[in-house]
């Protein structure tokens, strides 16, 4: 009898439902010096995250998708998180470009990651869609798995043209919340790390996409782990929990075999 008992308990935790207040971590790339960090406290917290990939330069003096690093993507894709682009060069967009009929095919960005000197560029509709290309083809060559069909442009600068023309291409944006700013890329003389806890433990609420990187150069007081690791604490505590974009009502259909 105490067997039975003790079996049928074990039954009704297994039988709990999943949490029904997820948030959506998200990370862009970045100089990749808190990647590690990152990824220890995701899994410490049992936590999928979507990570939106560019070539970007790193502390150790290469890039972000280089084969140094190939074997932390295929980790993180072997963990269950989900993955999409972030354009290869990491293009700002700045403006539509009109054509002579007025029809926009042609946008100007500011190309800069990091320690990297601004360059301004145009591309056309079908070079921007060969950058979130690139990025798929990559991540596919060192893990092994394909890109999800979603992007976010740096800085989540876009303009319904460039939407449309990502779009054509098969990627669907992906912004965030207000409160989803994690304010990892602001200052750390104004936005303190304590400051940017606090706002967001008390902001966030179920639902919401949240956007933080994996090391931004110029944030003298590292956001991750000393604020990533107590808002994942303080967020479970108010009972929300993490969950990738394939989960997201918005994005899951995108995820979906054909």
């Amino acid at each position: 009898m105490k067997a039975f008992v003790l079996l049928l308990a074990a039954g009704v935790a297994a039988a709990q439902p999943a949490c029904d207040k997820p948030v959506y971590l998200t990370f862009d790339t970045g100089h990749m010096g808190v990647a590690p960090l990152v990824a220890q406290t995701l899994k410490k917290h049992n936590a999928k995250a979507t990570f939106f990939l560019a070539n970007e330069p790193t502390q150790s003096g290469g890039t972000s998708l280089d084969d140094s690093w190939a074997t932390w993507w295929r980790e993180r894709a072997g963990e269950g998180h989900d993955f999409g682009s972030h354009t290869w060069d990491h293009d700002i967009f700045l403006a539509d470009i009109p054509g002579v009929d007025g029809r926009v095919t042609r946008f100007k960005f500011r190309t800069q990651a990091g320690i990297q000197a601004p360059v301004v560029r145009e591309l056309s509709a079908e070079q921007y869609c060969a950058s979130l290309k690139k990025v798929g083809e990559r991540f596919t060559a060192m893990t092994g798995r394909p890109l999800a069909p979603v992007f976010r442009a740096p800085a989540g600068r876009t303009s319904p043209a460039l939407l449309k023309a990502a779009k054509a291409c098969g990627f669907a944006h992906v912004g965030w919340a207000p409160a989803g700013f994690l304010g990892d890329e602001l200052s750390s003389r104004t936005h303190p790390n304590a400051q940017l806890l606090e706002k967001a433990l008390r902001d966030i609420k179920p639902g919401d996409i949240l956007v933080a990187h994996l090391g931004i150069w110029s944030r003298q007081d590292p956001w991750a782990p000393a604020v990533l690791e107590p808002l994942m604490t303080g967020l479970e505590q108010r009972g929300l929990c993490f969950a990738p974009l394939r989960e997201h009502p918005r994005y899951a259909p995108l995820f979906k075999t054909p």
